[in-house]
């Protein structure tokens, strides 16, 4: 065809070009803070660059973020290997001096710290989205602002943060041109997977780090679970295509961890996932006291350095981390400061020591992290002083689940300048509020010891006790056959007391059976299968939980299962 034909029939014709498959047209550049200005007007854009080897006309395509949508974008036909500014009409004739501009009604605010950005063609398709931070700049001044984050590699969409950097033009960005930092940034590493978790006991969500092919991620063979469930379908979400969602055959039990391993998943170029790519899920649960519990502190932390706090999950429980809360105490002692550990689901499992600070990399820069992924960034989180303080932990109803009003002479004492060492828990049963169960991090560590177990760990020696339960099965019916349970202990020294409390399987107390007990050399107690208010529990499995300690800090844990059961009439 001769070229000045082409290009009439491409003004003639221009709705019926499209692009043909995602990433046919990509969102290069963004102006997410345009102030303190470099060169370039005061206002926010994206730039949109046509990747494909065909026109494209954007006529009713939109742009949007995690919370808005734009109007349609007009008639207009981007050639290959084009460029184009995306913005509101009142910045359209400040941008258009630096190159073809087009507006959109309802441009969404781009947040300056990160947004999720995407491009929808006009069938609603996603033709390609990012979703950008702060940290992508990779300039500790220009993510301040007056400068654009602009796509190295136009060819490699999908790369995520490796595949970005702030602009290097004088003028603080290229809008309407090839980017400044455009180089070849060939993509050759597969997805990993990050994480997982569940919006209901029957249906699980895989996060990637970068978006995957969907027709791979949707494929049920490349995925498996352990714990006797087999996975029955798997569905690649959009916007970002780096989430896949999943569903097992039967219900996920409570207070298990399974794990899901995925194979075969490749990414828009078409690398495979690592082997043995595996993560953890189950169902959450809300923490109780004793389960979620401040086990370390850094508080004066070195110069340009900042606070931490770690948690450690002692509890055989799930914990989601966008349900738990890091606070303070304001000078009247009323709790405030009050911030969520994660924006988004993130599992904790039982043994895990996770560590909420503001800049991780400052972190590992300081200390030594065993466990990176065991770190929670938290924007500007509760300030804890250098002489004392109070670190307050809640959970998803507002309760307090841990507290510690911590003083700087809880220090080992020799220490002549505690600034960055970090105070350590010394037993994680033992009581939050004793001085005596706190001490500074050893110097071998580093004086700190984020995400793994504390330096200066103990435990009080352990209770040469036993504690049984029968029978295993129970039927409370009066029938004269195994009516009653019955716990039976035997200790080797006297002064013990004991708690026993009964839990069903979804980890509910139902039944406080025993509390402050004192004790025999032997005993025992028993239950009729009852709650606290003397009515009959349903069927079903039930954990006992035995708490044994004495005056000398001499403490031991006991769970048993029993089963209740009830003849059929």
């Amino acid at each position: 065809m001769k070229p000045y034909l082409k290009t009439l029939l491409i003004l003639l014709f221009p709705a019926c070009i499209h692009a043909q498959s995602r990433y046919d047209v990509v969102i290069d550049e963004i102006m997410a803070d345009p102030t303190p200005q470099v060169g370039l007007p005061n206002n926010e854009w994206i730039e949109l660059k046509n990747t494909s080897s065909s026109p494209v006309n954007l006529q009713n395509w939109r742009i949007g973020d995690a919370t808005s949508q734009s109007g349609p974008m007009p008639n207009f036909v981007l050639q290959p290997d084009s460029f184009v500014i995306v913005c509101t009409g009142s910045a359209v004739a400040a941008l258009s001096a630096f190159g073809t501009t087009i507006s959109v009604t309802s441009f969404p605010s781009l947040d300056n710290d990160g947004d999720q950005l995407f491009l929808k063609a006009a069938n609603g398709m996603v033709i390609h989205a990012v979703n950008y931070s702060s940290f992508w700049y990779q300039n500790e001044i220009k993510k301040d602002g007056g400068w654009t984050l602009e796509m190295i590699d136009p060819k490699s969409p999908c790369a995520g943060f490796s595949n970005w950097k702030a602009g290097i033009s004088i003028i603080g960005g290229t809008p309407g041109k090839k980017n400044s930092v455009d180089a070849i940034n060939n993509d050759q590493a597969g997805p990993q997977l990050k994480k997982a978790y569940t919006t209901d006991n029957m249906t699980i969500i895989l996060v990637f780090d970068e978006p995957v092919d969907s027709l791979k991620g949707a494929t049920v063979a490349n995925y498996s679970i352990d714990g006797g469930l087999t996975i029955t379908s798997a569905v690649t979400q959009p916007t970002l295509f780096n989430t896949v969602q999943l569903k097992v055959n039967n219900p996920l039990a409570a207070n298990t961890v399974y794990t899901i391993t995925a194979g075969n998943v490749t990414d828009c170029k078409n690398n495979v996932i690592g082997s043995f790519n595996k993560a953890r899920v189950g169902l959450p649960s809300d923490a109780a006291p004793g389960e979620w519990i401040i086990n370390e502190i850094l508080f004066n932390p070195k110069p340009n350095g900042y606070d931490y706090v770690e948690f450690y999950n002692s509890s055989t429980k799930v914990f989601d981390a966008a349900k738990l809360y890091i606070a303070n105490r304001n000078s009247s002692g009323v709790i405030s400061s009050i911030k969520t550990l994660s924006s988004t689901p993130h599992y904790m499992f039982p043994g895990d020591h996770i560590v909420v600070t503001e800049d991780a990399d400052n972190l590992a820069l300081n200390y030594l992290v065993k466990n990176p992924e065991n770190v929670l960034v938290v924007s500007s989180p509760p300030s804890f002083s250098d002489d004392e303080g109070i670190v307050v932990t809640l959970n998803f109803q507002g309760n307090i689940v841990d507290e510690v009003k911590y003083k700087d002479d809880w220090h080992f004492k020799l220490i002549d300048n505690a600034e960055g060492v970090a105070l350590e828990r010394i037993d994680p049963a033992g009581p939050s509020q004793d001085e005596a169960n706190w001490h500074s991090a050893a110097s071998t560590a580093g004086y700190g010891t984020p995400t793994y177990k504390n330096s200066q760990f103990r435990q009080p020696p352990g209770i040469a006790a036993v504690i049984e339960v029968s029978p295993k099965v129970f039927s409370p019916d009066n029938d004269g056959f195994d009516d009653i349970a019955t716990i039976q202990y035997k200790i080797d020294e006297p002064g013990y007391v004991a708690n026993i409390t009964i839990f069903d399987a979804s980890g509910r107390p139902v039944k406080n059976l025993v509390r402050n007990g004192t004790l025999a050399l032997s005993g025992y107690w028993n239950w009729g299968g009852l709650d606290n208010k003397g009515m009959k529990l349903p069927v079903g499995t039930y954990i006992i939980f035995t708490e044994i300690f004495n005056l000398q800090g001499k403490k031991e844990r006991f769970k048993n299962t029993i089963v209740l059961a009830r003849k059929l009439n």
